[in-house]
């Protein structure tokens, strides 16, 4: 049998369980997912131990992102992101490490038939899965605008992703008058009834994303909703980041309905 699973704390509240082990189901596999919890100060130690019980793969969440990227070989685009959510086993070498939250918020916006090659898009936050997304559309060919509410730090992010610029939040409503995209990658609507973006700043040109999936209705999408927008809500970034993972994991195709299905059945 093989052994993937999340390395976090805490993960209790994760959905990737149920979501993984749908695919294994669909596809047949003698595969299980589990949940580590280990101290702060114990990642590496953590990783060893994976190692050496033959555990398959590990998805990695916060507070360990960051704290793995020198434990494993991390490919360039973990390296330039700055943070691993995905750890592989399999080789003979060491275990490598990547970041499938990029392709996975491409992936998500693509499954809504929205064009990333050549849009302007822009990006609210520039924290983890800011960074993430933000390198994923440039990567993709759009044109990437970040607006932070601290502003230096949305400079800081522009200047290591190709092409981009940094603002704060007060330019949100000029970079959207003539945006295809926006992303929301802050936590802005997850505890409250609140949206980082002004409604009047947004049109029906928009495609807009959401990286918020409790709620899945967010302020921001309900907004977007009502003036024609393309919406595109959280659980499919996540969805998304987990279907990469399994196919590098597996090299298979990921069961895609299957896991989408596992996944909202519990949100």
């Amino acid at each position: 049998m093989d052994v993937y699973g999340l390395l976090g704390n805490p993960v209790g509240h994760s959905l990737s369980p149920p979501m993984h082990e749908a695919a294994y189901d669909e596809r047949g596999l003698d595969a299980r997912y589990v949940t580590f919890e280990p101290d702060r100060d114990a990642i590496e130690a953590a990783i060893d131990g994976a190692e050496a019980l033959g555990v398959a793969g590990l998805n990695v969440t916060i507070p360990f992102k960051q704290d793995v990227l020198d434990r494993v070989v991390a490919d360039d685009l973990a390296r330039r992101i700055g943070a691993v959510n995905t750890i592989d086993f399999s080789g003979d070498g060491p275990p490598t490490g990547h970041n499938t939250d990029a392709e996975g918020a491409m992936r998500a916006l693509r499954d809504h038939d929205v064009a990333v090659d050549g849009a302007d898009a822009v990006v609210v936050g520039a924290g983890g899965a800011g960074r993430a997304i933000a390198f994923g559309l440039a990567d993709a060919g759009a044109t990437v605008a970040i607006a932070n509410r601290t502003e230096s730090t949305a400079h800081d992010l522009a200047a290591e992703v190709s092409g981009a610029t940094g603002h704060g939040l007060g330019a949100l409503a000029d970079l959207l008058a003539d945006a295809d995209v926006a992303i929301n990658a802050t936590s802005v609507g997850m505890e409250e009834d609140a949206t980082p973006i002004p409604a009047e700043a947004l049109h029906g040109d928009l495609a807009v994303m959401d990286a918020v999936y409790r709620p899945l209705e967010t302020r921001l999408l309900r907004d977007a909703a009502a003036v024609g927008a393309t919406t595109v809500d959280g659980a499919w970034m996540l969805l998304y980041q987990g279907v990469e993972a399994f196919e590098l994991w597996t090299g298979l195709d990921a069961p895609v309905d299957a896991m989408n299905a596992a996944l909202r059945s519990r949100l």
